[in-house]
């Protein structure tokens, strides 16, 4: 269940910034930059912050 919600997230906010860029102002891609990066050190590390705070909270594997 959490990797489900940490994709859909993820997911979200790529599609999100990439809607505020088209609409509101180009700099919006650096936060899709972020997420991405984020995505891809989270492959690497195999640590993901989205992760640990979805356990704070309570969500089972």
């Amino acid at each position: 269940m959490k990797n489900r919600i940490v994709r859909g997230v993820a997911g979200s906010f790529i599609l999100i910034s990439l809607l505020l860029a088209i609409y509101v102002n180009q700099n919006w891609l650096w936060f899709t930059t972020f997420v991405g990066a984020n995505l891809l050190q989270s492959s690497i590390s195999k640590w993901c912050l989205m992760d640990t705070i979805l356990e704070k909270l309570g969500v089972k594997d």
